[in-house]
């Protein structure tokens, strides 16, 4: 069947810019179209940062920890001999009454065949709500101990808990890092620790400052990824240049023994155009003489037409050449754990080039 560019670059769009969701899942095992790999090496802004040609052999980078994310129903991507110290199991959501819900069965996971205690796992606990984050923090309320007392009976058969909340009200930064507290003392010996996002340099009355952080935690994953998101201009999903930056300013500030560094498994794509979109009648009207459309039909008396675009589609993605450029880089800045979102999305060849090891 043959496709028109538009179709073509609305079927391939979506699934690009949704793969850095942390709720979806690609089983796609090759590329929809056969493709010419350039490989040329584009200069990095950084000359320090070494960038391996394709076709060379990479070396295996070592670390003390390596978390991965694995997503509740998508279990079998998770293959029981990777190189892994630390799985976050994502995830208990928190519903529109602020309790607990979708709470993931550990005895889902794998069985692992790795080193003996490995790999802890950790409940992850997520909010994308700004509104319902601001319900569930408020100090004193019954919602925010009732969140608590479940979080903590949720986590009874897990190695860890850790809390990934992406939308604090900028007004609640003071709440959030007392609800970080009464979590870590709640915990007892459990692990405890955050996802936050990535930063270069210290914010003003930032909600997630890592200073005020790093006391309440044993472990910060950064989340180094989203440099360039769906509806920003086209870019890499994390540069190394920029992703040196935020390990810079994090190890300055968290310090190796609780960084985690977090590296994506997903690419994004971007379309010069996107012809979704409402309409008045004059537009209707503009759009028919501009695309020359000479037919219209009727639908049960509802007019109707089709015309066809080109769309230019750009695409930055990671392989095994760029994340280990990543790895190594983070290895010889002193970084000793990295994190990756998530299993499932990345490339096989990825886990011949990582090692656990002690540093």
């Amino acid at each position: 069947m043959k496709y028109s560019p538009l179709i073509l670059a609305l079927l391939v769009l979506p699934v690009f810019a949704c793969l850095g969701c942390k709720s979806v899942h690609s089983s796609r095992k090759t590329p929809p179209v056969e493709v010419e790999i350039n490989t040329k090496t584009e200069k990095e802004t950084d000359p320090s940062i070494k960038i391996p040609h394709v076709g060379s052999v990479l070396p295996v980078s070592v670390f003390g920890e390596v978390w991965v994310y694995v997503v509740a129903g998508r279990e079998a991507a998770m293959m029981p001999d990777l190189p892994i110290s630390d799985i976050g199991y994502f995830g208990a959501e928190i519903d529109s009454y602020g309790s607990l819900s979708e709470v993931p069965k550990r005895q889902k996971l794998p069985v692992y065949s790795g080193p003996a205690g490995f790999p802890r796992v950790h409940l992850v606990v997520k909010c994308d709500s700004r509104s319902l984050t601001h319900f569930v923090l408020v100090p004193g309320s019954a919602e925010r101990k009732a969140l608590i007392a479940d979080l903590i009976a949720a986590a009874k058969n897990f190695d860890g808990l850790q809390v990934d909340f992406e939308n604090v009200p900028q007004r609640d930064g003071d709440t959030f890092i007392s609800f970080l507290a009464d979590l870590k003392a709640a915990c007892g010996n459990k692990m405890f620790t955050i996802a936050l996002p990535a930063r270069t340099k210290k914010i003003s009355n930032d909600v997630y400052d890592y200073e005020k952080i790093r006391p309440l935690v044993d472990r910060i994953l950064v989340m180094a990824y989203d440099e360039h998101w769906s509806t920003s201009a086209p870019g890499p999903v994390a540069s190394l240049s920029w992703c040196k930056k935020v390990a810079n300013y994090s190890l300055s500030v968290i310090g190796r023994e609780k960084l985690v560094m977090g590296i994506p498994f997903y690419g994004r794509a971007w379309g010069n155009l996107n012809p979704s979109q409402a309409h008045v009648y004059t537009g209707i009207e503009r759009v028919i003489n501009e695309n020359n459309v000479k037919e219209i039909h009727r639908e049960n008396g509802i007019p109707t037409f089709d015309y066809t675009i080109p769309v230019s589609v750009k695409v930055y993605y990671d392989d095994e050449y760029s994340l280990s450029a990543r790895m190594e880089m983070y290895r010889a800045m002193g970084v000793t754990a990295i994190g990756f979102w998530r299993i499932g999305q990345e490339t096989p060849a990825v886990w011949k080039l990582i090692k656990l090891g002690a540093m």
